[in-house]
């Protein structure tokens, strides 16, 4: 069955990977295997840690980042040029069988030419270190979408925190700007990391719908990185998606997790914000993901993910919306 992946990290962790390419690598994501699992769409995060370039802080500097801030202009800038390396990278990592496209209609032409299609994201709005011409600058390197946080405060808003007081906090006065700007570029506003008091921001000031490219069901796992009740309902009526997430600490609150619990999260959000709502954001590559059993080790093993959609009762009809027509149907309706 094909399926559209809204989120994954290899992107980036190639980067560290001299001798490997997305043709051939052992990351859980690679073109044979995308072939194997008939993936049609792949979105490719490029992600930055801007406290890792922080190289002179102490453990508590960096811990002490987390809830205030202070990460240096400087570093802000090395991580966006980055950030543009990556996006660079993608265009030497198409072949015959994946193109990177950047509208919907270029996408939905090499899917009928039988390619798959990459997609370019950025993860970590914080690069755009208050420059809103950045925008304009990552839109002419193709990328499609911005996740407007990661796990730090930055100048468009707050990350999920456990910390209420965080939580609560909104995006800033250029975080709003930035919106405005996405919107005119129609790029996909993408607010997982973000904080509460952002995602509501995000829905009262975007003109378009907006996604949470990788996140689940607070009700079901109470991570501050899932979704209210509120905010998946609030999500669906914006006509937004959300993807589900495959990172275990965001389906069970102790870790372990099994391809069932990721079928439990999909009915769940689906009572709580339809059937449009949910899609796939598996996060390949962006957690340590140990081979196991009944698990979704790499893109090989998603048809595990379909047999337990079906043993929890999901509809073929709605199975064919969480693997790719809600993501597809988002994609057309905010991106050229």
């Amino acid at each position: 069955m094909s399926y559209i992946d809204m989120h994954c990290d290899t992107i980036s962790c190639l980067m560290e990977r001299k001798n490997e390419t997305l043709r051939k690598n052992h990351l859980c994501v690679d073109v044979p295997s995308m072939e194997e699992a008939q993936t049609i769409i792949q979105f490719f995060a490029c992600f930055v840690d801007a406290i890792s370039y922080e190289s002179e802080w102490t453990k508590e500097q960096k811990e002490q980042a987390k809830v205030s801030g202070g990460i240096r202009k400087s570093t802000w800038d090395q991580a966006y040029a980055d950030v543009l390396k990556m996006t660079d990278r993608m265009e030497k990592e198409q072949t015959q069988k994946l193109m990177v496209a950047t509208s919907y209609q270029e996408a939905k032409q090499f899917l009928r030419e039988g390619k798959i299609v990459a997609w370019k994201t950025v993860e970590e709005g914080g690069v755009l270190n208050n420059n809103l011409d950045r925008i304009n600058v990552l839109y002419d390197h193709g990328v499609r979408l911005i996740t407007l946080t990661w796990n730090y405060p930055n100048c468009i808003g707050y990350p999920n925190s456990t910390d209420s007081t965080i939580m609560q906090k909104g995006l800033t006065a250029f975080g709003i700007e930035t919106i405005s700007r996405m919107n005119e570029r129609k790029m996909m506003i993408d607010v997982s990391h973000l904080s509460d008091g952002g995602f509501y921001d995000c829905i009262k000031y975007s003109k378009m719908p907006v996604c949470a490219s990788h996140s689940n069901a607070r009700g079901l796992c109470k991570h501050p990185r899932n979704l209210s009740d509120h905010m998946l309902k609030m999500l669906g009526e914006n006509g937004g998606v959300s993807g589900l997430n495959f990172y275990p600490c965001f389906l069970k609150e102790d870790g372990i997790a099994k391809v069932e619990d990721i079928a439990e999260h999909a009915s769940y959000m689906m009572d709580k914000g339809g059937e449009e709502l949910v899609a796939l954001g598996s996060d390949f590559d962006g957690f340590e993901n140990p081979i196991r059993e009944n698990w979704v080790n790499s893109v090989k093993d998603m048809p595990l993910l379909w047999e337990a959609f079906r043993k929890k009762g999901i509809t073929e009809r709605q199975i064919d919306k969480i693997m790719w027509e809600n993501a597809l149907r988002f994609m057309k309706e905010t991106v050229n």
